[in-house]
């Protein structure tokens, strides 16, 4: 297959940990030829398809290490997406206005024949944290709001709460407030500037001691494992983006529950690839744009991630194992 990777510079990727290169390795393992292009490379003009202007065609050279050395560069051309076998869309968080609009390049290019994981449609319908409002039975007491008022309310009913933005990733813009509710009035100015941007508010969960889980669904399918992204010292954040530790371990019964439950749905809806986040017993986040932890599970547990989302592709995109 011809796969194109939609992602951020090749050069900055960490390719010891990082989950699209973990993709492209395994690709390049079957025989299937690599491209890859950024965001700001979709172009449209009337008369002609979506093209990745000057998108790469590259080798991997066997060399893990290193901000280039990992891969070198075959050719450069203007590709239109339609003429690839898969466009995997890798573009890391945030969602912003480029990422929306880069989107809507996508689904034109899937309206031309192009074939995109995961869905451009279904990247916009299901932003990271608003997701789980779906899915109410899985998850623990929530709050979104513009409202300072609802929010004080919400403290006074569950005492220990977790603030965060919509838009934050990477653990970015977290606050915990405890039953003294010590600065919950300079936190609310500070996220939701006095009632012009909406706040997630959710109810302490205790169990975040032993890890913010990350499960992963490939076509729907738990990964057997999860990544319990512990957090250190006095930090209430597990993110691997803020030093919290990552442990991979079997999933839980419930964890396996939430999986089963809404992986079938979410697949059908064009997501081939989704980590969700599990605290204890209820998910706090559905991840859709550039799920991640693909290398931290394999690599402790001998479990191939990648394996299993390239067969996965392959199947989706009704190649099978063709090179």
């Amino acid at each position: 297959m011809k796969l194109l990777f939609v992602a951020d510079p090749l050069e900055h990727f960490k390719t010891y940990k990082d989950t699209s290169f973990a993709m492209m390795r395994e690709a390049a393992r079957r025989g299937h030829q690599l491209w890859a292009c950024e965001c700001a490379d979709l172009a449209w003009q009337r008369g002609s398809r979506v093209s990745a202007r000057g998108a790469r065609q590259i080798r991997l050279t066997g060399q893990d290490s290193g901000q280039d050395a990992w891969f070198e560069v075959l050719q450069t051309a203007d590709l239109a997406l339609a003429d690839s076998d898969a466009v995997v869309m890798r573009k890391d968080p945030p969602f912003d206005s480029e990422y929306f609009y880069a989107t809507h390049l996508l689904g034109q290019a899937e309206r031309e024949g192009a074939q995109v994981f995961n869905k451009p449609a279904a990247l916009r319908d299901h932003p990271e944290k608003l997701a789980i409002l779906e899915f109410p039975e899985f998850i623990a007491p929530t709050l979104v709001t513009r409202s300072a008022e609802a929010i004080r309310s919400f403290h006074a009913e569950h005492r220990d709460i977790i603030l965060k933005p919509l838009d934050g990733m990477g653990g970015m813009g977290i606050f915990r407030v405890g039953p003294d509710g010590l600065n919950l009035g300079s936190i609310c100015e500070t996220l939701n500037r006095d009632g012009a941007q909406s706040v997630m508010v959710q109810r302490y969960l205790p169990e975040i001691v032993a890890g913010d889980k990350r499960v992963l669904l490939i076509a729907g399918q738990p990964v057997p494992f999860s990544l319990a992204r512990i957090p250190q010292g006095s930090e209430i954040r597990g993110n691997l983006a803020v030093g919290g530790k990552g442990v991979a371990q079997p999933l839980t019964p419930r964890e396996r529950q939430i999986a089963l439950a809404i992986g079938p749905t979410l697949a059908a809806r064009g997501l081939l690839l989704v980590g969700l986040d599990v605290i204890g017993d209820c998910m706090t986040e559905i991840n859709v744009t550039s799920p991640t932890c693909f290398q931290e599970i394999s690599q402790q547990t001998g479990f191939d991630v990648a394996a299993m989302f390239i067969d996965a592709l392959q199947t989706a995109a009704g190649a099978g194992a063709r090179p």
